[in-house]
C-alpha cells in the first residue's frame, strides 16, 4: 500500500514526490506493461533512490494500484456523460470525440490499459468485471433504445462501443505506426482523425430519410 502518498498530512515535498514516482511509473508501466517492469527502473526515471521510492511505496504492486486507480476516473468519465436526453447521433459522435481526446491527452495511460488488458486484465478484473460492466450495461441499454426508436440505424450497442475504442485509441497505443505511416501529414494526424471519425460514425448512425 501507498505510505506517504495517503498521508492526510503529506507536506508539498511530499505530494511533489508523489507525483514525480506516479508519472514515472506511468512511462514504465505503460512501455513494459506490469511484468516487465521493475522498481528499480521506477526510481531511475523519477530520478531517485529506490530507498527514497519505497518511502513513498510499499512495491511495485503498491505503485501500480495508485496509477489503476486514477485511470479508473480518466477513463470512465467520456462514457459517462452520454447523454440518454440528448439527440442520439450527435451524443455518439461527442462520445467518439471525447475518446479521440483521451488518446491525443492520455496516451501513456492508454497504453497501460491497453497492456493490462494483453496480460489477460489480473490486476484491472474489478474494473472491468465491475464500475466499467456496470455503466455499459447502462449505456447500452440507453443505446438499444435509441435503435428501437429509430432514432439511429439498427446497431450491435456493444459492437458500437468496441469499434468507438479501436478506433479512437489506436492514435495512442499504436502512435509510432500512425505518426510513420502519415509522414508529413503526422502532426495534424489528431485533427484529421477527428473530422474522418465524425464522417465515419455520423454516417453508419444517421437513419435514412
Amino acid at each position: 500500500m501507498a505510505r506517504a502518498s495517503n498521508s492526510k498530512g503529506k507536506t508539498r515535498i511530499q505530494k511533489e514526490k508523489t507525483e514525480q514516482i506516479l508519472s514515472a511509473a506511468l512511462d514504465i508501466f505503460s512501455a513494459y506493461g506490469f511484468r516487465g517492469a521493475t522498481i528499480d527502473q521506477v526510481a531511475e526515471k523519477a530520478g531517485i533512490s529506490k530507498p527514497n521510492l519505497l518511502y513513498y511505496f510499499d512495491n511495485k504492486e503498491a505503485v501500480h494500484a495508485e496509477l489503476i486507480k486514477r485511470l479508473l476516473y480518466i477513463w470512465l468519465d467520456p462514457l459517462n456523460q452520454l447523454n440518454e436526453e440528448g439527440e442520439p447521433v450527435e451524443e455518439i459522435c461527442a462520445y467518439v470525440q471525447r475518446k479521440l481526446e483521451m488518446a491525443r491527452d492520455y496516451p501513456r495511460e492508454s497504453r497501460l490499459f491497453a497492456n493490462e488488458i494483453l496480460q489477460g486484465a489480473p490486476r484491472i478484473d474489478t474494473l472491468i468485471s465491475g464500475t466499467l460492466k456496470l455503466m455499459v450495461d447502462e449505456k447500452v441499454s440507453v443505446i438499444a433504445n435509441w435503435v428501437a426508436t429509430g432514432k439511429i440505424n439498427d446497431v450491435d450497442p456493444h459492437h458500437l462501443l468496441f469499434s468507438i475504442w479501436s478506433t479512437t485509441q489506436h492514435y495512442a497505443d499504436f502512435d509510432v505506426q500512425v505518426r510513420t505511416l502519415t509522414g508529413p501529414k503526422a502532426k495534424d494526424r489528431f485533427e484529421d482523425a477527428s473530422k474522418y471519425l465524425d464522417f465515419l460514425f455520423r454516417s453508419a448512425l444517421t437513419p435514412r430519410s
